[in-house]
């Protein structure tokens, strides 16, 4: 019999994953620790994904596919997130010790989530952590480089205690990057680890699931915006990023996004007090390196966690 203590569930939102998805259901079928329960939002889908999903579904009972209609297009950003809230409004999340959002292009390692629930268990403040992507590129598994300071937004694994006091995701750009700086502004830690059990190759690369990588690129831009990101980080970030495929172009579309979105005036994320904290954990990164600004205020914000905390 499962432990209660460790049962999660799965959400992933999904359209048109026909060419990536069995990977991810059978990788998910693998586990050393399975899901006590999977809810699979089909959002729209016109390839084969809703007769794959219904196979997976009747052979497994733990699965639940909940369908939407077809918007037209795929959603990036908040629309994604709204996928993702149409899977948990079908459950009872506090049923569950932890919580996952998961993507369909991802293969994962067989110990995935029983290592992440193990890391967890060692370090009750770990409020949402995962591994590290990697894309294949001329035959080889590259990583997508990722910081150690969020866990990734394929495969978003949560305590449901943060997910909790955190308020879930915001439906906008840039939500799987908010989330963690608001766990680590409430003393809780986010974080992911480059590890052979926790390593897992994404199917599709980064910011390219809607028109294009410059596309997504530009998007990401923009939502560092909405977050309220420090320009000047965030020009060390378009540089950092402009040194991997494709080269300077992808790095150019971010800040083209960044800039096109403050001279149109768009709007910033409402949190006045945690824009703040992120612009300050930013500029101290800026003089001291991620790791370091990371560890100062995981340090600092010690005082102030509490698991319990009323939402």
């Amino acid at each position: 019999m499962s432990d209660p203590s460790r049962a999660y569930l799965l959400i992933s939102p999904c359209r048109d994953e026909a060419a990536h998805m069995r990977r991810t259901l059978d990788s998910v079928l693998a586990q050393s620790l399975r899901p006590a329960k999977w809810v699979i939002v089909d959002d729209g889908s016109t390839d084969e994904t809703p007769q794959i999903l219904a196979d997976y579904a009747a052979a497994h009972p733990w699965i639940e596919i909940v369908a939407k209609p077809d918007r037209g297009r795929r959603a990036v950003g908040p629309g994604v997130i709204e996928a993702f809230y149409a899977g948990l409004d079908r459950v009872e999340p506090g049923a569950f010790p932890y919580l996952c959002k998961l993507d369909l292009d991802l293969d994962l390692p067989p110990r995935y989530f029983e290592t992440l629930i193990e890391r967890m268990e060692a370090e009750p403040r770990i409020g949402t952590c995962s591994g590290k992507p990697y894309i294949r590129r001329g035959g080889a598994l590259v990583s997508e480089r990722r910081g150690d300071e969020m866990s990734v937004g394929m495969t978003k694994f949560y305590r449901s205690a943060c997910f909790r006091q955190i308020g879930g995701f915001v439906r906008a750009v840039m939500w799987d990057a908010i989330d963690c700086h608001k766990a680590r502004e409430l003393g809780w830690i986010a974080v992911s680890w480059d590890h052979p059990d926790l390593n897992f190759e994404h199917l599709r690369p980064m910011g390219s699931s809607q028109s294009s990588i410059y596309a997504g690129r530009r998007r990401h831009g923009f939502g560092q915006y909405y977050m309220g990101s420090d320009p000047l980080y965030f020009a060390a970030t378009c540089v950092f990023r402009g040194l991997e495929p494709p080269y300077l172009l992808g790095g150019l579309a971010m800040m083209q996004g960044y800039l096109g979105a403050w001279l149109g005036g768009a709007p910033r994320h409402p949190d006045a007090e945690l824009v703040a904290f992120i612009r300050a954990y930013q500029r101290r990164a800026l003089r001291v390196g991620r790791a370091r600004a990371v560890a100062g205020i995981e340090a600092e914000r010690a005082a102030i966690f509490d698991p319990d905390r009323a939402v």
